[in-house]
């Protein structure tokens, strides 16, 4: 499912970015786009746990100059190359400790097949099962990314372009958290149940801390960064919380929220562009002259506060009804943790495209009448629409028929689980 997200975004945001494209470092630009996915989809499907981890670190490189040289509407470039070094020193320095947890692997196993170590070749209970552990979850924790850890995340994503920000978001973040499923469970399931109480109170204060953090904020941008550090905590609680739902509804978690963070950021992205600012408050009526761009941000944000009927509440209420038999306060926490949502979401929506819209918005958007119809040169553009449309189908499909995404995931849940067990 993993695989199949990344290569069905990537020419959704490539047909996103085409500015960057055709402009003089577009081939740059498409090929440092490329690079990434590659190396994505290279840490999704190889079984050697020293090829992930060159991978892991490997992606690094071409998203920091996708992050450093390619910025979005009013990112200034100071900020921008501070976002994108931060960004870096953190995947970094989370990629060190990771590695001296992968020596002391093969050090203890004499491998690094993922299939023989987890038939028994790794580490047993113990000390250092549990130092190579904490060593795979930090790198991942940061790359996820878990609270505190995740500091970097809403610059690098307010700087850099749209497209950009969501190949982050989407995609490469979800490499972190599909490796603590992997490796973190597979290879330590002894550490995994022990901390994982521990993990779970970060994800819960990740759930609250997002939200909270993501109501406060004036600019669009950085407010949908931080709904993806709540979302993420919901991933991370259902992973280990370690039960079938849970992780079947973790993995479905990982797809719907990129399809989700992408359908939202890219809207938000089009409107930013149009009106040449990310303050929520220089916006307000844009539905009147924006009907389709209120439509679309409208459902996108509909999915975010997992709104039954779309992709994002399956995931969700299967999260919740796994982790509730192992931890109930953190699942009802997280519940109430849903009420933040709806207010964040609903009162952006209500300040951006609802009232009077002021004179800017109204030479911005166009100034259409009830008997004349809105002036739609300012809407959602045909080319706009082919990168929306086929995201918002998704966000509906996946909430109505959910059964053919969880058919293909429950087989590789189910034997994580056995292997966990065992």
């Amino acid at each position: 499912m993993l695989v199949l997200l990344t290569t069905a975004l990537l020419p959704v945001l490539l047909l996103a970015g085409r500015r960057e494209a055709e402009s003089e470092r577009g081939g740059a630009y498409v090929a440092l786009t490329l690079a990434v996915e590659a190396l994505v989809l290279l840490s999704f499907v190889t079984t050697d746990v020293l090829v992930f981890y060159l991978v892991f670190e490997a992606m690094l490189i071409p998203l920091y100059f996708l992050l450093a040289g390619f910025g979005g509407t009013g990112s200034d470039p100071g900020d921008r190359t501070r976002a994108a070094v931060k960004f870096l020193l953190y995947n970094l320095a989370g990629g060190l400790v990771m590695l001296a947890a992968v020596v002391g692997l093969y050090a203890t196993s004499g491998t690094f097949d993922l299939r023989s170590l987890a038939d028994g070749a790794g580490p047993g209970p113990g000390a250092a099962q549990d130092l190579m552990f904490l060593g795979f979850l930090f790198a991942f924790a940061v790359k996820a990314p878990l609270w505190p850890l995740h500091t970097w995340l809403p610059g690098a994503a307010v700087q850099t372009n749209p497209p950009t920000a969501v190949l982050m978001m989407a995609i490469v973040d979800k490499v972190g958290t599909f490796a603590m499923l992997r490796y973190c469970l597979t290879l330590f399931p002894d550490a995994a149940a022990r901390f994982a109480p521990w993990i779970a109170a970060l994800a819960v204060v990740g759930i609250v801390y997002g939200a909270m953090l993501a109501i406060g904020q004036s600019d669009v941008m950085s407010l949908i960064a931080y709904t993806s550090i709540s979302h993420f905590g919901f991933i991370i609680l259902g992973v280990f919380a370690r039960t079938g739902d849970a992780q079947a509804g973790s993995v479905l978690y990982m797809v719907n929220h990129g399809v989700a963070t992408a359908a939202l950021f890219l809207t938000a992205g089009f409107l930013v562009a149009r009106r040449g600012s990310r303050e929520i408050a220089d916006f307000g009526g844009v539905w009147s002259r924006a009907p389709r761009f209120g439509a679309a941000f409208l459902i996108a944000g509909l999915a975010t506060l997992s709104l039954p009927g779309l992709g994002p509440f399956v995931s969700e209420l299967l999260v919740v009804v796994g982790t509730y038999p192992r931890w109930a306060v953190a699942a009802i926490v997280s519940v109430i943790a849903l009420v933040l949502s709806a207010l964040y979401v609903l009162w952006t929506y209500q300040r951006m495209f609802t009232g009077p819209a002021p004179a800017e918005v109204e030479r911005t958007f166009g100034a259409g009448s009830a008997t004349s119809g809105p002036n739609d040169s300012n809407d959602a553009r045909p080319g706009e629409l082919i990168v929306l449309v086929p995201l918002l189908i998704a966000l509906f499909g996946l909430g109505l028929f959910p059964a053919p995404a969880l058919d293909a995931i429950n087989p590789s849940v189910a034997a994580t689980t056995a292997e966990v067990a065992r």
